[in-house]
């Protein structure tokens, strides 16, 4: 039987101006347990700004490029996300940390008002119409509330109010979660889960996340 072929959006590489590292590496190596072959891709694009993860700070001056950092934790090239093909695949994820907000698109500073790369957005809306599923961890949920809050999906990224606040102005549902859950909109095809929104340690997440590629593996 052929394997399922997984599209995973990548925004960088570190949690606080890219793709998190762990919630990465929990879904591809979940993904790989599942049988799955990954498609690995993220925007060829610089990065918002790049961050100092051992003091916090903004790097002044520093440029990185989006797809090149992706590849840190792809072990080797990945895809120009503008040319994978959504009927090549059957089922999409996006992995959290703030280059979810910030990279793929810009929810971390404009909330409600954001707008998403659009080959980003392109093909979350292909592989959404193909009605194949969608999942996204920690705040890239917020992605998916832009890109398809016209259709009032059900959506979670765990408990924090304001955030939760913004998907719905963008026309989501915001379903509470804990961190070791998920929540599917089973009409829409949809599967989220807290991951660092909410976990206290790596265990957490990954449990949340392994729940959330199971069930993906399930719907593809």
């Amino acid at each position: 039987m052929a394997k399922k072929r997984v599209g995973v959006i990548l925004s960088g590489c570190g949690v606080y101006d890219g793709a998190e590292i762990h919630e990465s590496v929990i879904t591809m190596l979940a993904l790989d347990r599942a049988g799955a072959e990954m498609v690995i891709c993220a925007p060829d694009v610089e990065q918002m700004h790049v961050i100092n993860h051992h003091t916090g700070e903004v790097a002044a001056g520093e440029k990185r490029n989006v797809r090149i950092e992706a590849a840190r934790i792809a072990r080797g090239p990945v895809a120009d996300v503008a040319d994978v093909d959504a009927d090549a695949l059957d089922a999409l994820i996006l992995p959290g940390g703030f280059g979810a907000a910030k990279n793929l698109c810009n929810f971390a500073v404009a909330g409600a008002d954001c707008d998403v790369n659009p080959d980003v957005a392109a093909l979350v809306r292909k592989v959404h119409a193909q009605g194949k599923p969608v999942a996204a961890v920690c705040i890239a949920p917020a992605l998916l509330a832009k890109v398809l809050g016209g259709e009032g999906p059900e959506l979670t990224i765990g408990n924090d109010a304001g955030t939760a606040g913004a998907l719905e102005a963008l026309g989501a549902k915001h379903v509470a979660c804990p961190v070791t859950e998920f929540v599917i909109d089973r009409e829409r095809r949809l599967i989220t889960s807290p991951a660092y929104m909410l976990a206290k340690s790596i265990s957490e997440a990954a449990e949340g996340i392994e729940k959330t590629v199971a069930a993906l593996m399930e719907m593809a």
